[in-house]
Formats: C-alpha cells, sequence, structure tokens
C-alpha cells in the first residue's frame, strides 16, 4: 500500500506514542459519495506522492445511506494514509468540516468536496501560493461546470452580497477547495453554515488571504446535495459574520449607540409634549406621538441593556477561555528563538 505517511517527520511524544506530523492533511466531507471515493483517493495519493508530499487523508462520513461510511472503514484498515471519522448522523457540511479539523495533524490542511469536481491535481499549486506567505487560499472555480440558473446566477449574487459586506472580495465563496495554515483554523469555531465564510472568519483573525483558479469538472455520479433550500441560512449566518466582523470585542458600540440614539429621540418627544402641554394647555393623551415617544424611551432603554449584557457575554467568552482578542503572526528580536 503505497503510503506519503511513511517519510513523515517524528514529532510531540506522548505517553510513549509519537505522533507523526505530516506536511498536508487533506479533509473531505463525504455523503452519499461511494462511487467516487476509490477515485478521489487514488487521485490525491497519487499527486501528494508525485510531489514528494508527506500527507493524511481525512474523509467525514456525514451520514450516509449509500455505503459511503462503510467503504472508508474499510479503506481505513487497508491504507496507512487514510483517516475514516464517521459521524452519528448528517450534521451539514460546515460540521463535518470540523469534526475533519479536529482530526488532522498536518502543518497544512486542504478542503475539498468527494464528488470529483474539485480536482486533487490542484493542491500542490494552492501549496505554492500558500508559501508566498498567505495563510489562506481559495480556489476560485473560473469555468464551472454547473446549470446556469439553479448555481451560476445564485453563487453569483451570493458571492458579490458576501464580498460587500465582509468586506473580504473573493470570486468564489463556494469553492471548496482551499489550502489553510493549521495555526489559522486553530482559533475558529464553526456551526450554521459558517464553512462558506472561512475566508471571512480567517480575516476576522488577521490572516493573509488570496485566490487563484482551479480547475472543476462536471459530477460523474450522482447529484448534488445543495439548493436553494439553504439561502435562508446563510443570509443569516451572513449578519452574524458581519456583526462579528465590526463589533467582536465591543459590541456595546452598536447596541449602546442605537440604544443612545432612540433615548434621546424619545426624550426630545417627551419634552415637545409636555410643553405644549404645560404652556399651551393642549391635550396630548391621543396623540400618536405620546406613543411614539415612549416607545423610543422603552426601546433605547432596551438596547443599552442589550449592549451591557452583550459586553459580559463577550469579556466571559474571551476571559474563560483565555482567549486574547489579538492574534500575533510573529515575534521578531535579536534573542528570541
Amino acid at each position: 500500500m503505497r503510503s506519503g505517511l511513511v517519510s513523515a517527520r517524528m514529532a510531540e511524544e506522548n505517553g510513549g506514542i509519537l505522533a507523526i506530523v505530516p506536511d498536508i492533511s487533506v479533509v473531505v466531507p463525504v455523503r452519499d459519495e461511494v462511487e467516487s471515493l476509490p477515485l478521489l483517493l487514488e487521485a490525491i495519493a497519487s499527486c501528494l506522492i508525485e510531489h514528494q508530499l508527506t500527507y493524511e487523508i481525512i474523509c467525514v462520513d456525514d451520514g450516509s445511506t449509500d455505503g459511503s461510511a462503510d467503504f472508508l472503514k474499510q479503506q481505513a484498515q487497508i491504507r496507512n494514509d487514510l483517516k475514516a471519522v464517521i459521524l452519528r448522523r448528517n450534521y451539514g457540511q460546515t460540521a463535518a468540516m470540523a469534526a475533519g479539523f479536529n482530526y488532522a495533524l498536518g502543518k497544512v490542511i486542504v478542503t475539498l468536496d468527494a464528488d470529483l469536481q474539485n480536482d486533487p491535481a490542484d493542491i500542490p499549486i494552492l501549496l505554492t501560493k500558500l508559501e508566498e506567505g498567505y495563510d489562506l487560499v481559495s480556489g476560485w472555480r473560473h469555468k464551472r461546470q454547473d446549470a446556469a440558473l439553479s448555481r451560476l446566477l445564485p453563487s453569483k449574487i451570493a458571492n458579490w452580497l458576501i464580498g460587500s459586506i465582509t468586506g473580504v472580495k473573493l470570486h468564489d465563496y463556494g469553492c471548496s477547495l482551499k489550502a489553510y495554515r493549521a495555526e489559522v483554523l486553530a482559533d475558529m469555531n464553526l456551526y450554521g453554515e459558517l464553512h462558506r465564510f472561512l475566508p471571512a472568519l480567517a480575516y476576522i483573525e488577521g490572516a493573509r488571504i488570496t485566490e487563484i483558479p482551479v480547475r472543476h469538472h462536471p459530477r460523474r455520479f450522482g447529484r448534488s446535495k445543495y439548493g436553494l433550500s439553504r439561502t435562508f441560512r446563510v443570509m443569516m449566518d451572513l449578519l452574524t459574520i458581519s456583526f462579528m466582523k465590526k463589533f467582536l470585542t465591543r459590541p456595546m458600540h452598536v447596541f449602546g449607540l442605537l440604544g443612545l440614539i432612540s433615548m434621546i429621540l424619545g426624550a426630545i418627544i417627551g419634552i415637545y409634549l409636555t410643553f405644549i402641554k404645560l404652556a399651551w394647555g393642549e391635550m396630548i393623551g391621543n396623540r400618536p406621538l405620546l406613543i411614539l415617544g415612549v416607545l423610543l424611551l422603552v426601546t433605547g432603554v432596551q438596547l443599552f441593556c442589550f449592549g451591557l449584557l452583550a459586553e459580559l457575554l463577550m469579556r466571559t467568552y474571551h476571559e474563560s477561555q483565555g482567549r486574547p482578542i489579538y492574534r500575533v503572526r510573529e515575534v521578531v528580536a535579536k534573542n528570541v528563538n
């Protein structure tokens, strides 16, 4: 059995067991792709061995019902380069990727789909670009082989919207073929549909990001698992990312500002109504303006309280985990080893 791990350097002795640290960990989320898997595993292995890279393949089965899990378990028992992570049920692509990241040992982590539309032969191109000093290299399916109306048009709109809101302008957020430095992923917690926003999350952490064209092949087996039904979830996660980018460590700046504006407007209305009541003796109880003023005051107080609670939550989040509010790229000093 061929394996890219045979020449991997040994590191980190833990309880008498030496952990093998490969150059590359290839993470592949899998759901009902049993026909594609033999070809995919062979293509990944052939490419990385040809380029003399030590590697491991981590296939995460996300609740497959077509025999993919059984095939992966069987292959993992005879191959030295494969880890099969079998999830209990279908959790979604984000959870599958998170599981793969947790089991990856490589210094660089590469992700790609299991349907053979991503080409493993592009992996070395991503790695070469990563060596130029980037922390994340994203693939761009510039000649995408998908249906125009159901896939390409919604994707173009989504890419433009995500880039505009997050400030990370990529042509193809949906391309699974990406290469990451392992330390970038170590600080990320994934949930919802956040796997497609990994470049934006990495940007929040201070990562250097670029994009290069990659090949995209027509689907050979089965059918796509993705559709327009995910649009709502993606939009909600996009709002989350937008808030995290701007106010992750200072939520009071948004809630407090809105609350303050609301309270000031409510107070102005209240002062005006009080003046015309006392000075001119006019009735104010039946005026819609009174209801608006009271509503603005109450809403302002609530927003201000939300801001205080969010500040406490952020402080608890960072302090309980010992998570700093900054990221250090490198330390340069004469006596630093």
